[in-house]
């Protein structure tokens, strides 16, 4: 039996992923680091009221076997540049680096298609630079995913997001070979496949928006 941890339990994919390891049976204890406490209530879940602005004092908390890491945020909720910067780029790797140094196996975290430390893109550079800093660290086993636009409810309202996604799926048709991977993706296929993914056997570290489906349908 195992011990989740898993950041972004209230967002698209981490909504569908908390539930999802409720079902699972591999884990016994699923650790959400929340700001506020959430709805949802269930014997395996320990809520941890987190102060992501000092994540030392969590140093204790983040222990277990298995790091799901799929917060994110806009530049429409964090206009601030530091704060955005703090949120998509230093987050995750400050708590990539305490699971690290908490002997933790597994770190699964949701990048984005395209990521690239070196495009002139804030959101897609940032991402590209945490995967760079995530492969430092040498976990036992790294996964990183890389959706392409999310399919699902969102709690909030995203106008530009809305009109990319219609697009994509009216253009999805045409996208073949290597465009496979900017097909659109629902939420829960990508929670899906983090949980899969952190029991896969495999070598492979990044996995494009086009085979997160396979490992699904596999």
């Amino acid at each position: 039996m195992k011990t989740a941890l898993l950041f972004g339990s209230s967002g698209l994919i981490g909504g569908h992923l908390l539930y999802k390891l409720i079902q699972n049976n591999d884990y016994n204890k699923i650790k959400i680091f929340v700001r506020s406490e959430p709805e949802i209530k269930d014997p395996k879940i320990q809520i941890i009221k987190t102060d992501f602005n000092n994540l030392k004092k969590h140093m204790e908390d983040i222990k277990g076997e298995d790091c799901f890491f799929c917060i994110g945020t806009t530049k429409q909720n964090s206009p601030d540049k530091k704060e955005y910067k703090r949120v998509e780029r230093d987050m995750p790797v400050e708590i990539a680096k305490i699971a690290k140094a908490n002997s933790v196996n597994s770190f699964i975290f949701v990048s984005s298609g395209f990521a690239d430390s070196k495009n002139s893109g804030a959101y897609l550079r940032y991402k590209g630079e945490v995967e760079e800093e995530l492969k430092k660290l040498n976990f036992t086993k790294l996964t990183i995913l890389r959706p392409s636009f999310l399919l699902g409810n969102r709690k909030e309202k995203r106008f530009f997001e809305k009109i990319g996604i219609f697009l994509f799926k009216f253009f999805s048709p045409l996208f073949l070979g290597s465009l496979k991977k900017m097909k659109p993706i629902q939420s829960e296929k990508v929670a899906q496949a983090m949980i899969k993914l952190s029991n896969y056997d495999s070598t492979k570290i990044v996995f494009e928006s086009n085979e997160i489906v396979e490992i699904i349908k596999n």
